[in-house]
């Protein structure tokens, strides 16, 4: 009787979890592995130079949920999901909330829902560490290969990031390494040979996926009335995604 008292109160306290989400995406497919439920978490503690989502930097503009009402909301669409897909936590950066998605993807590992975590990989600490074991796969943004433009055009440091993949290696979580990629910043053979010189490093990155920097997002800058940093920089072209792909599969 006892023990039960101990579970109940356990899973009340996981189900009450709170946190607060920009958005979701119901049937997602470029978030991970299927279909999925999207959970755009708000925060983020970065400021890229090429952020698609400025709206979500500010912690206090998201609507606050209860973990079982995330998860509620993702068992609705259980029948589109099939062998692969299931629930994903981006942002913003969902570490920042790292106790309120640790018990969305504790309830999701009880209803047999596969976990995945798109982040900027920029905190390491208990609190990640414990996400982390709910976590079945972790797209890793990796947005440079050198220190300089992450301080210059991100606001953290590499090495921060490059102990976040060491302990998913550590951990064997299979990842999946993204890069954006933007024209006169990491478009050059350089640039992609360094990253794939890096993911060579770890067994637990299993793919890597070049995306093409896009400007679609300058109406959120202003709707904010705040500047994009990256207006004047060019989009990438098939022909260029093309050429950085193969070399990085050669």
């Amino acid at each position: 009787m006892i023990e039960k008292i101990v579970n109940d109160n356990a899973l009340k306290s996981i189900n009450d979890t709170k946190g607060r989400v920009h958005s979701f995406q119901s049937l997602g497919t470029v978030d991970g592995p299927g279909i999925r439920f999207v959970v755009f978490t708000q925060g983020c503690p970065l400021r890229c130079g090429c952020c698609h989502n400025p709206d979500t930097w500010e912690y206090k503009n998201g609507q606050e949920y209860l973990a079982s009402e995330i998860v509620s909301k993702a068992l609705r669409y259980t029948s589109y999901f099939g062998k692969d897909g299931g629930v994903t936590a981006s942002g913003g950066e969902p570490l920042i909330q790292a106790d309120f998605v640790s018990a969305i993807f504790q309830l999701c590992k009880q209803k047999g829902i596969n976990t995945c975590l798109d982040t900027s990989g920029c905190i390491l600490n208990e609190k990640v560490k414990k996400l982390l074991s709910y976590t079945d796969r972790v797209l890793l943004d990796i947005k440079y290969t050198d220190n300089d433009s992450y301080k210059k055009y991100v606001g953290c440091d590499l090495n921060s990031v490059i102990s976040f993949l060491e302990y998913l290696n550590a951990k064997r979580i299979p990842t999946t390494i993204r890069q954006v990629i933007i024209p006169t910043l990491n478009d050059n053979d350089k640039s992609i040979i360094a990253l794939k010189n890096l993911a060579k490093k770890y067994k637990c990155v299993d793919k890597i996926e070049l995306l093409p920097f896009k400007k679609i997002c300058k109406v959120k800058y202003d709707q904010m009335g705040i500047p994009f940093p990256f207006e004047n920089l060019p989009t990438p072209d098939g022909a260029l995604m093309k050429k950085l792909n193969e070399l990085l599969n050669a």
